[in-house]
């Protein structure tokens, strides 16, 4: 029982310990087109450095199904076992970035949306309004997080103790359940 029990540990502190490979993409039309700076794609790389991460690769797409789609494909291919996304989150017309998901999706995590509108009411209540998800694409975690670069990295900030875990499970890595 002992023995079970510390593998279990081994297995838990495994997930924990392991070194997050990570994509960023930021999807704007504005941004893909160099109308102006990206901002929210920086400051997600920032963060996941500051946490430890290694951040593998980066782009920018316009709010287009298909580019999401290919893009994300490409970074999960690329070993990328946590997929961040900026923008294309709200309920604008060309906010696409939640359907784009959805539709190539194996399953959606709710838990992660529910926490990071339920936090980030707690700032503004605009927050409701925010369509942010996770869901796990072939072996990856992706994270669909707001447009504005603070609310990206608050909401990533209120979901992070959980991503280890969830990447592990993605990437079909042994865990503790």
């Amino acid at each position: 029982m002992i023995a079970a029990a510390k593998n279990r540990g081994a297995h838990r502190d495994a997930a924990e310990s392991m070194q997050i490979q990570v994509g960023i993409i930021t999807i704007s039309d504005r941004a893909s087109a160099g109308d102006y700076d990206d901002l929210g794609g920086p400051a997600l790389k920032q963060a996941a450095q500051k946490i430890g991460w290694h951040v593998l690769a980066e782009a920018i797409v316009p709010d287009e199904v298909a580019r999401i789609q290919e893009t994300i494909r490409s970074f999960a291919r690329q070993s990328c076992g946590l997929i961040l996304t900026t923008g294309g989150t709200g309920i604008g017309q060309r906010d696409v970035t939640p359907e784009a998901i959805r539709a190539m999706m194996r399953v959606e995590l709710p838990g992660f949306g529910e926490v990071m509108r339920a936090e980030s009411m707690k700032i503004t209540p605009n927050a409701i309004l925010s369509r942010n998800l996770a869901a796990v694409v072939d072996q990856a975690l992706v994270i669909a997080l707001p447009g504005k670069p603070s609310g990206a990295v608050e909401c990533l900030s209120f979901v992070q103790g959980a991503i280890p875990h969830g990447v592990a499970l993605a990437q079909r890595t042994p865990t503790s359940c």
